[in-house]
């Protein structure tokens, strides 16, 4: 049975075993725990399984990120060794193990609402739309990662009624995946936009649903900016560039029928409301913080500081010996010099309180932010100049609006709360000769503007999202160590597949095995 549960993506549990959080029944009831469960109950266990890969949580931090993601965007600073640019297995199988989980929950959630009644169903397909959205951002994750992964057929264990034989999963098309998703995802935005949820399903969705709190304009927005993320992510393959246009045209310009996240308000993210719920952001610190995780690099230092960007005062903190100054670790320096410098204590790093120790830092999921720079990269190239441009400024207001805030609601302060940014500042700030849109010279150089915008507000909180814009915009010139002793010599543009995989999944493994390189990039990083 160990083994068996192992690979892949057959089920990893037969029915709810991922649900097994013991204090997690205290706020929402654990389907684990009784005889049958429910559509609303499957639905709080599924969203469950995979929240300490939203909320910033020990294991995704320290484990998987800290050396993968934050290094390869750079966006931290770290020792250079031999065999840094190999992703550990730890990490792999970290991130594809609770995908797989959370898959399952999906599955069983599916299998419940599949046999309920016809009447049942009409009034709860509210809950199906919303936990497949939720999916689906996770699973543009895990393609993203690692190109072709098992899906459709993945994590039905429980479904083919226990029969392993049945339940191993082939893997699909990373663009068959991407097709798959937006097809259905345009479909709920449009069902959505009409919808009618009887007032006691209504109440029941508040109750479960911890993420947007049953709010259905939320959950709007966020099938429509998800939408938009996905669309620009493909934006550039043949497959889908006609498609990308028209859709993106068709959300930006009908605000009515596609909401999508315009002000930090809307923000689609898990609010901490309560630390002691199981929502919270305790073990933030020990996940960014361990290790010197939380170095600060050369290259994101003297941008903020070269451009006197105020968000600076609110991501980073001087080195304890620093007097004051900022210092990024440089990244091209030799292992010795690299210890020495943060031995010194004179070395930035993130700003605790804003980040690693604020117990109330949310979920991040997409921002207003991050929904403005997709829009000014689809203006840029739709010709309309005028309009990219406003876009590209607020999405620099949202972001420093975003983190000031997050000082705001933190409950640490191991660092003294800095002084508000002020729009004098962001005026500035944004007439600066390295930053202003109107004195980039030409297509490319907005694009390098909207690249570096991208990867100071993603940062090291939406580490996955940073490292697929920067395979994809190809546009901030980061400098690497050369790793001479490894046949990996700098970052790759791509995970390699678990090895659980190649043990337990052989047969369907063999299909991608030509694949499972490196250097093999994912359908959408087109160079």
């Amino acid at each position: 049975m160990n083994k068996k549960i192992s690979i892949l993506a057959i089920s990893l549990s037969l029915s709810f075993t991922a649900c097994q959080v013991s204090d997690f029944e205290n706020a929402y009831t654990d389907p684990s725990k009784i005889a049958v469960s429910s559509v609303e109950k499957q639905f709080t266990g599924f969203l469950q399984t995979n929240r300490n890969f939203v909320l910033p949580d020990y294991w995704n931090y320290f484990v998987i990120l800290r050396i993968t993601s934050n290094r390869f965007n750079q966006t931290v600073g770290w020792v250079n060794g031999e065999n840094q640019y190999v992703p550990g297995s730890a990490a792999i199988e970290g991130r594809w193990n609770n995908f797989y989980q959370t898959l399952a929950q999906y599955r069983e959630l599916e299998k419940i609402y599949n046999n309920a009644p016809a009447a049942e169903k009409a009034d709860k397909r509210i809950y199906m739309i919303a936990a497949t959205t939720y999916l689906y951002d996770d699973l543009q994750k895990m393609v993203d990662l690692h190109g072709d992964v098992p899906f459709n057929d993945a994590g039905k264990l429980s479904q083919n009624g226990g029969d392993y034989d049945k339940s191993y999963a082939k893997y699909d098309k990373a663009e068959d995946l991407y097709k798959q998703m937006l097809d259905n995802l345009k479909t709920y935005a449009d069902e959505l936009s009409t919808i009618s949820v009887k007032t006691g399903i209504s109440a029941g969705f508040r109750t479960q649903d911890y993420v947007l709190k049953g709010d259905i304009t939320a959950w709007r927005r966020y099938v429509n900016a998800l939408r938009l993320r996905m669309l620009t992510r493909v934006s550039a393959s043949g497959t889908f560039s006609g498609r990308s246009k028209t859709e993106i045209a068709e959300i930006l310009g009908n605000a009515s029928k596609y909401p999508v996240v315009t002000s930090n308000a809307e923000n689609i993210q898990i609010t901490v409301s309560d630390l002691n719920s199981p929502i919270h952001s305790k073990n933030f610190r020990t996940g960014l913080e361990d290790w010197n995780g939380n170095v600060a690099s050369k290259k994101i230092i003297d941008h903020l500081k070269g451009n006197d960007d105020p968000r600076l005062r609110f991501l980073f903190e001087p080195g304890a010996d620093a007097k004051g100054s900022y210092t990024g670790l440089n990244q091209m320096d030799n292992e010795s010099k690299q210890t020495a410098d943060i031995a010194s204590n004179t070395i930035a790093i993130y700003n605790r309180s804003t980040l690693s120790r604020n117990q109330f830092f949310p979920g991040v999921i997409i921002n207003a932010s991050e929904v403005s720079l997709l829009a000014a990269e689809y203006y840029l190239g739709a010709g309309n100049d005028a309009a990219a441009k406003t876009h590209y400024e607020s999405a620099i207001r949202q972001s420093a609006q975003f983190y000031n805030n997050m000082r705001k609601i933190s409950n640490d302060n191991t660092v003294a709360a800095p002084a508000d940014v002020t729009a004098t500042e962001l005026d500035a700030y944004i007439a600066k000769d390295a930053i202003s849109w109107d004195k980039a010279t030409n297509a490319s150089a907005k694009i390098k503007l909207i690249a570096e915008q991208k990867w100071i507000h993603f940062n090291v909180v939406q580490a996955y999202e940073n490292w697929s814009e920067n395979r994809r915009l190809d546009a901030l010139n980061l400098s690497f160590w050369t790793d001479n002793s490894n046949n990996q010599k700098t970052p790759p543009t791509r995970w390699y597949y678990p090895g659980v995989e190649q043990n337990f999944n052989g047969p369907n493994y063999e299909a991608v095995k030509a694949n499972d390189k490196l250097d093999k990039r994912i359908f959408w990083d087109i160079k």
